[in-house]
């Protein structure tokens, strides 16, 4: 299965980009994965709607019909390791061939792009930088296959 992560924004701080870069190494015999970045729309006149709606184009037009989309959002489900790792293996025996991350803009995702979730996920009830969401959803992913491969992970 193919994992690609949709992202608006781009990694500047360099302590991210080797964190994420790390993980994506370690993730290479478990899964092809690709990080799609989008530049975010300017919020122009307070009409965060309206770039809400043209990022959601963006993303959705990065998006086959056929792949199964996962959105974090503030409101999605919290899970557990162990029930990421649970997840990513249903949707790996179910015969998808391409998984979707989305991780929105700082206004957050549009609601186009919410409805097109297959589920929606909730890193945390607390609010990171959304260049660490991705650095912690790399990491998560990364523990998901070594959790479905019965393999050590580093304490």
């Amino acid at each position: 299965m193919k994992i690609k992560i949709i992202a608006l924004g781009k990694i500047k701080e360099k302590f991210l980009k080797d964190g994420i870069d790390e993980f994506l190494k370690r993730l290479t015999p478990y899964s092809a994965i690709e990080i799609v970045e989008l530049n975010p729309v300017e919020i122009k006149d307070n009409q965060t709607d309206k770039a809400l709606l043209e990022e959601g184009e963006k993303i959705l037009a990065n998006i086959k019909s056929e792949s199964y989309v996962i959105t974090l959002e503030i409101l999605g489900k919290q899970l557990s390791s162990e029930e990421f790792a649970s997840k990513i293996n249903e949707i790996t025996i179910s015969g998808i061939s391409e998984l979707v991350f989305v991780i929105g803009s700082s206004c957050g995702i549009a609601p186009t792009v919410s409805q097109r979730a297959n589920f929606k996920l909730s890193i945390s009830k607390m609010t990171f930088l959304h260049q660490f969401a991705r650095l912690l959803l790399v990491e998560q992913i990364y523990r998901a296959f070594k959790i479905l491969k019965n393999e050590t992970y580093h304490k």
